[in-house]
């Protein structure tokens, strides 16, 4: 009965007009059938060109109307609600974060039982916020909640709320919320969803030239509306999505009584990405032999839309391949394409390719034997965008700080391939810069801001003025960034010349594959009689960047 109530008083305009006319047709008739036969003949006659001046009238009308007076039309939300049913996304299809889902599922308890929650005097949750990274699953777990508690949903994006105009992104919250009034009315509860919140949500400026008027002034009427919930009536549910820092939105609309619970959904860990894994090759046709424990370990800190990426990538160029199914080359070129970008076949001379081939040997062997937490899945000379060659490496697992020893171990892999190169032919080439920098960068992170140093200096002398510090003390810092450079490129010397042998192994091997994985660094490695040292640092995601060709 509710249900009918709302249609008629959401469309008894229509009714009104459909009614209107069809009275207005049956007086026509009638009187039609009063008149002479010669005065209806003239009637009919001229009635089409009635009709036809009447709709041209009409239409100058509207354009009028629209063009000059309809500004408050902007302001109209077309968006209708989506029913729980035709959502279809359960707590099962949320894959990777158990966490959060965790949180979620409190919520919709809480929903479920908002009249027992009201009974003892408490109010139903307001709002909502999900923070993470892209990708991660935000939408899918607010549909999720939508599905769970069997309530209709409406789905906006903050960019729906701008408008050239002041004024229209307030008249779009209000009548957004109005409709969600209506379907809480006639359907028990509604949720909205607000997708990128801090589009509108950002802190408020206030300038007495006007700058930041509109979103100023969407966002007011924002927190009016969500001040205006009374959940007793509407039981209206706000979830807003965000990709940014909870820093960037305005205090007013993360404070209690607005969204009053905020869910952090992080990136997932490895066995939700060999969940992930699991669950979108069903989708495609693979081959057995894939290793879905090895794909999750390659990537480390990879979002659920990245692995489904990975796995749609692989599915074209196994099509493209005129494959039957995808398999472990697909993946692997399938990660290179996404992290490395497209082969650009660069024609390196013999020399520089033998060049290239030492300085990436370098890195490769001091990852493998030396690195406390990392291990290698590619080296490449074949050439990306300006990088000649490459090594590829990952944490083993997530860990999400560092200790010394690592910090220590990134600055020889840096070095390592200026050595190789330095011993070889001794001489370097322009390739060394982007390494030079990683590794002076990490050192003077060391003693500048996190105390590892030898000297003794504790504290972050990078938050103090460089004129407030005196000079005695930056050369001291200065030089003890230096020595930590020094002490990792004798060591780093040291072991490359004791294990020379190897590197000039898996540099042969490169110029001939021009392309290693694991499994072959590591029966290179073994041919040599070397095993990597048993090693239980924790890791940390640290890439170092490509080497560069000379400009």
């Amino acid at each position: 009965m509710r249900k009918w109530k709302m249609f008629f008083k959401n469309n008894w305009v229509w009714i009104a007009l459909a009614g209107g006319g069809i009275l207005l047709v049956f007086f026509t008739i009638f009187g039609l059938s009063k008149l002479e036969s010669f005065y209806r003949n003239m009637t009919l006659a001229t009635m089409p060109m009635q009709f036809l001046m009447v709709a041209a009238n009409a239409l100058i009308f509207v354009f009028f109307y629209m063009y000059f007076f309809m500004r408050r039309g902007f302001g109209q939300v077309k968006k209708s609600k989506i029913k729980s049913a035709d959502i279809k996304v359960n707590f099962s299809d949320v894959i990777g974060l158990e966490s959060a889902k965790k949180e979620a599922l409190e919520v919709v308890q809480l929903i479920k039982d908002r009249k027992q929650v009201q009974k003892i005097g408490g109010k139903i949750i307001k709002g909502i916020l999900l923070m993470g990274p892209p990708g991660c699953g935000k939408t899918l777990l607010a549909k999720a909640i939508a599905t769970e508690c069997g309530i209709p949903f409406i789905y906006m994006s903050g960019s729906e709320f701008v408008e050239v105009f002041v004024g229209v992104g307030a008249s779009r919250v209000r009548n957004l919320f109005k409709k969600a009034r209506q379907y809480a009315y006639s359907d028990g509860a509604c949720i909205v969803f607000i997708d990128e919140i801090e589009v509108i949500g950002r802190g408020r400026t206030f300038s007495y030239m006007g700058g930041g008027e509109e979103t100023n002034s969407t966002q007011n009427q924002l927190l009016v509306e969500m001040d205006g919930l009374d959940s007793a009536k509407s039981n209206i549910i706000v979830i807003a999505a965000t990709n940014a820092n909870e820093e960037v939105l305005d205090k007013a609309l993360t404070r209690p009584g607005r969204f009053d619970r905020k869910i952090n959904i992080s990136l997932p860990t490895l066995k939700a990405r060999e969940k992930l894994f699991e669950f979108y090759l069903k989708k495609v046709k693979y081959s057995p032999a894939v290793q879905i424990d090895r794909l999750a370990r390659k990537a480390v800190f990879k979002s659920p839309a990245d692995i489904e990426n990975i796995i749609q990538e692989a599915a074209l160029i196994a099509a493209r391949k005129k494959k039957e199914a995808i398999d472990n080359e697909d993946l692997s070129e399938s990660i290179d394409r996404i992290e490395l970008g497209l082969e650009t076949h660069l024609e390196m001379t013999p020399k520089e390719l033998e060049s290239t081939a030492y300085h990436e040997a370098g890195h490769a062997l001091c990852i493998y034997m030396l690195h406390p937490t990392d291990d290698v899945f590619k080296i490449t000379v074949k050439t990306h965008k300006n990088a000649l060659g490459l090594v590829a490496y990952h944490p083993k697992e997530e860990l999400f700080s560092h200790n010394r020893e690592k910090l220590l171990a990134d600055i020889e892999v840096s070095l390592s391939g200026y050595t190789a190169e330095k011993i070889k032919y001794n001489t370097t080439t322009t390739g060394v810069a982007s390494d030079f920098h990683n590794a002076m960068r990490i050192a003077n992170d060391m003693v500048w801001r996190l105390g590892m140093g030898k000297s003794g200096f504790v504290g972050d002398f990078s938050s103090i003025p460089k004129d407030e510090i005196s000079q005695n003390l930056k050369e001291k810092l200065n030089n003890e960034t230096i020595e930590i450079i020094n002490r990792c490129q004798k060591k780093v010397e040291k072991f490359l010349r004791d294990n020379w042998d190897c590197v000039q192994a898996i540099t042969q091997r490169l110029i001939v594959q021009k392309e290693l994985d694991f499994d072959d660094l590591e029966s290179i490695i073994h041919s040599c009689n070397k095993r990597k040292p048993n090693t239980k640092e924790a890791p940390e995601h640290v890439k170092y960047k490509p080497r560069k060709s000379a400009k």
